[in-house]
Order: C-alpha cells, then structure tokens, then sequence
C-alpha cells in the first residue's frame, strides 16, 4: 500500500502564502494522477486540484487563480502553492492518487487561515 506524507501546513494571515508537499512511497507514483483534497471544520471533503502524470492540472473553482499544483516524479512529490489564502481555505488537507479511497490518503497536513 502506498503512504503519503504532506507536510508544509500551519498557520497564516489572509492573503498570505504556503506550499504544501507530499512525498509518495511508491515507484508508481510517476505514472499516476495525483491530487489535493481538502476537509474544513464542519464541511465536506473536497476536491482542490489534480495533476496528470504528464501535468496536466485541473483545479475547483474556489481556487482557481490562486492555488498551484506541481510535481516532481523524480522525488515522488506532489506540491499545492497556495497563494492569496482566505479564512475559508481553513482546513485538513490531504494528497492522494485521484480517485482512491479516503482510507488511502496521506494523513493530512492542517492550514489555518487566520488573523
């Protein structure tokens, strides 16, 4: 079974900036569509932005603009630039391979968006 790891979370003004990572334990990983999800205080899971093998990026609307995906498959890593935080991008993020179950993904990294 895959593991990921995130990291690159913590606290941050509105409209400020971090980058996530995520580093995956298998060889595959190069080959697979990579994404960031994320989980808010109360809400549901949702899905932030995806990365194909050959990096192609897709990202929700939410975000759009503001936020980066990118990868380096020679590091097996997944990064999320996040630009221009508000409050509401306050939550648990995770990577995973798209698609997969809940129960697959990394174990999250928290951002706060706070003043």
């Amino acid at each position: 079974q895959v593991q990921l790891v995130e990291s690159g979370g913590g606290l941050v003004q509105p409209g400020g900036s971090l980058r996530l990572s995520c580093t995956a334990s298998e060889s595959k990983f190069t080959i697979w569509t990579m994404a960031y999800y994320r989980q808010g205080p109360g809400e549901q899971r949702e899905l932030v932005a995806t990365i194909s093998a050959d990096g192609t990026t897709t990202y929700a609307d939410s975000v759009k603009g503001r936020f980066t995906i990118s990868r380096d498959n020679a590091k097996k890593q997944v990064y999320l630039q996040m630009n221009s935080l508000k409050p509401e991008g306050t939550a648990v993020y995770h990577c995973a391979k798209a698609g997969s179950a809940y129960k697959n993904w990394g174990q999250g990294t928290r951002v706060t968006v706070s003043a």
